[in-house]
């Protein structure tokens, strides 16, 4: 996994994992969840990865626009 860059300061996620078609997110007090092209589906994964990447806006916007629609959780 990846750290997360969190350039805000204040994200909840620690780590995340990406694929061809999904993305792990691993939440500092949370665990890991899989989130893929079947759920929540390919344009929020894609905008997710992005966000991981800059290190910013990953915890927004999951809780604002994913809320509970992951494919797996993981641990």
């Amino acid at each position: 996994m990846e750290k997360y860059k969190n350039r805000n300061g204040d994200s909840g996620v620690q780590s995340y994992e990406i694929g061809s078609d999904f993305i792990i997110v691993q939440f500092i007090n949370d665990g890991s969840y899989l989130y893929n092209y079947q759920i929540p589906g390919s344009s929020h994964v894609e905008r997710m990865k992005k966000l991981a990447i800059k290190g910013q806006g990953l915890s927004t916007y999951i809780s604002t626009n994913i809320k509970k629609k992951y494919a797996k959780k993981i641990d």
